[in-house]
């Protein structure tokens, strides 16, 4: 129904939003814990002409299951094959790093990365924006560092092969194109294909078909994106008319 990123989010004094860059690799090991110094040789070789402070990196992760943690480690999966092995993607993971910290729902993440000096943890764009924690730039698939932005998520999903997964349940991490944010994700809508209740199931239908049309204004206040006209289109006529609603 709708598109969002989720963000690589520090609390590293005397860097910007976006200052900062990674590339998936490093991202995972920082996660992993491996790399626990913000000095470290490889993030610093990621960021010449960068003064690193010789400062200990705390991890802050959800302590709940979420779709957010889901997006966040299938993408750390799909770049580190180290991350794949070791620990895997899902709602909810055994975090390795020692330094790691739970927090409850975005809300919860986004104010112990604030709060703890040092720290590095991933939310929902939304959550950065609004309490202004500053963001990693990503090397993405195509080897260009990018930012979070509506613009980004909008690349990701340009290219994907949607109807090229049953359900059209596809990733949007690590996507083609120079412009893609490579952690990205969609929300789904799940239909019975037989509904019991016919008349329902086609009320449904319409409300979605109304928020399609609609719902693009309240997407972007909320900091998503709304899915392009030419790809609702598709869904009508080749999702919808799947639904047995007669």
């Amino acid at each position: 129904m709708i598109l969002g990123g989720v963000v690589p989010v520090i609390n590293l004094e005397g860097f910007k939003p976006g200052e900062l860059r990674v590339n998936g690799e490093v991202l995972a090991e920082m996660f992993a814990g491996s790399i626990s110094k913000w000095n470290d040789a490889k993030l610093a070789s990621l960021n010449p002409g960068k003064s690193l402070p010789d400062q200990n990196i705390t991890v802050v992760h959800r302590a709940d299951g979420s779709g957010t943690t889901f997006i966040f480690t299938d993408y750390l999966a799909e770049v580190s094959s180290m991350w794949k092995e070791k620990v895997g993607k899902g709602a909810a993971v055994k975090w390795p790093a020692n330094s790691s910290v739970g927090g409850k729902g975005n809300e919860g993440v986004a104010a112990n990365v604030s709060r703890v000096k040092g720290a590095i943890g991933y939310v929902e764009y939304a959550y950065a924006k609004k309490n202004k924690i500053p963001h990693l730039a990503l090397l993405n698939r195509d080897g260009k560092y990018v930012e979070p932005d509506d613009l980004t998520f909008a690349a990701a999903a340009a290219g994907a092969d949607w109807f090229g997964t049953p359900g059209m349940g596809i990733s949007l991490v690590n996507q083609r194109g120079a412009n893609s944010w490579p952690i990205t994700g969609a929300s789904f809508a799940l239909m019975y294909k037989q509904p019991t209740d016919k008349a329902a199931s086609a009320e449904v239908l319409k409300f979605f078909d109304w928020s399609f049309k609609n719902g693009k204004k309240q997407a972007a206040e909320l900091d998503y994106v709304a899915l392009p006209d030419s790809l609702t289109e598709q869904i009508r006529q080749k999702v919808w008319s799947q639904v047995a609603n007669k």
